[in-house]
């Protein structure tokens, strides 16, 4: 029924359902948006500042794993304080206004892809229907667990590290909140992304583009890759550091492989 219904939908059916959709997705957007925009001094001080204090909980889980191992380099979180400097004039107002849309637009995510599977789900077969479902909700699990990784390990590090950098003790470090704010949201989506990877891999394994075989012939060069790439995110000598980026990434790659069907 629901295959002859959509046959006889025209091209500009299609196109009224479509904008029926984006206009849903625009309401909510706009409304946890808004919702968002009153409390967000709260969110700022409570989460989105919190990596620029000490007692941040990753700084205080290194300080507790590098004092029970004698050889790894003693971190301490004691003393730590980032604090931010606003150099514009509207900064702080726009900083808001996007905070809310950005926030807003990580907590919808899930809502996000179910209206885009109302109107994906017509136009598929039962065993698609189950396939695609599954796809999308393994996608939104990845990218919050991404961006879970972004916010409780990837960007504090990186922050840890540029924030206690000189390049000569007679230049201090003021640190703008546009720039703060520019790597937080940065990191953070980017890890994000990354975690879509596996989600990626199964889809091309699913189409015969990707095979197992891909992934067990460059292994290591994915490793050497990965680590140029933990290196980049969190420019650090500390090896202790590199691996706790290196490590989920790298464990990525090999969920990808599990997750794609081997050649026959």
């Amino acid at each position: 029924m629901a295959e002859e219904k959509l046959q006889e939908m025209s091209f500009w059916d299609h196109i009224d359902a479509l904008r029926s959709v984006l206009i849903r997705m625009v309401v909510v957007l706009v409304a946890v948006m808004l919702a968002l925009f009153f409390v967000m001094p709260t969110i700022f001080d409570a989460v989105i500042l919190a990596p620029c204090h000490g007692d941040f909980v990753l700084y205080r889980l290194f300080e507790r794993m590098t004092s029970s191992v004698p050889w790894l380099p003693q971190f301490t979180a004691q003393g730590f304080e980032v604090e931010l400097i606003n150099i514009k004039l509207a900064s702080q107002f726009f900083i808001h206004m996007s905070s809310s849309f950005w926030l807003a637009l990580v907590l919808t995510f899930p809502l996000m892809l179910y209206f885009l599977w109302t109107f994906i789900a017509p136009a598929l077969y039962p065993g698609e229907k189950r396939g695609v479902k599954l796809a999308f909700f393994i996608g939104c699990v990845m990218f919050f667990v991404g961006v879970a990784v972004g916010y409780f390990v990837v960007f504090p590090v990186t922050l840890r590290f540029l924030a206690d950098y000189h390049v000569s003790q007679m230049v201090p470090n003021q640190i703008s909140l546009d720039s703060y704010m520019d790597t937080f949201l940065m990191l953070i989506f980017v890890m994000g992304i990354i975690f879509e990877l596996p989600l990626l891999a199964w889809l091309m394994g699913s189409l015969g583009v990707l095979t197992r075989s891909f992934f067990t012939t460059y292994r290591r060069h994915a490793v050497v890759v990965l680590l140029v790439l933990a290196a980049l995110i969190t420019p650090t000598g500390d090896p202790f550091t590199l691996m706790v980026v290196f490590l989920p990434i790298y464990l990525l790659y090999e969920l990808s492989a599990f997750l794609v069907p081997r050649s026959h």
